[in-house]
């Protein structure tokens, strides 16, 4: 343990090109509430959560899409109650038209028992949904790497 003791993540901060259709997405399709939200000086963000407890903050400042050529967030996972809602899931981006990294359920490596969904947001920011076990019979795109690695 470091000097400053065990570390959880609080929230993730998401630099979003618009706001209004990235609350849409992470609101209406992946069912985060609304917290809170403001304008400083023109710059706009809202705070996300479930059940009150902060999970997403996003920030209306970039002026372009993602990059996965440059440095920094690679990709943001959420961990679902069951391999069904990770389905559920994928039924519900698909009927939005998402993009989808992989098609369907995917195993993180071969023969694991945990697996899910990768797709990305308005933006091209790489998002997973996945489970702990669930996914044994779910195929494995990438032989030597992990799923949620390169894509």
């Amino acid at each position: 343990m470091s000097a400053i003791g065990t570390l959880n993540t609080a929230h993730i901060g998401i630099n979003v090109t618009d706001l209004d259709r990235s609350l849409g997405f992470y609101g209406d399709v992946l069912g985060f509430d609304v917290i809170g939200s403001g304008d400083a000086d023109g710059r706009r963000y809202a705070f996300l959560g479930q059940d009150g407890k902060l999970a997403v903050t996003l920030w209306q400042q970039a002026e372009g899409g993602y990059d996965a050529h440059r440095a920094g967030l690679h990709h943001l996972a959420f961990e679902a109650e069951s391999i069904e809602k990770v389905r559920e899931a994928e039924a519900v981006l698909k009927a939005r038209g998402v993009t989808f990294a992989y098609d369907g359920v995917v195993a993180h490596r071969e023969g694991a028992a945990s697996g899910g969904i990768f797709f990305h947001d308005p933006d091209g920011t790489r998002l997973e949904i996945s489970v702990p076990q669930g996914a044994e019979e779910s195929p494995a795109p990438n032989a030597t790497a992990p799923t949620c690695g390169f894509f």
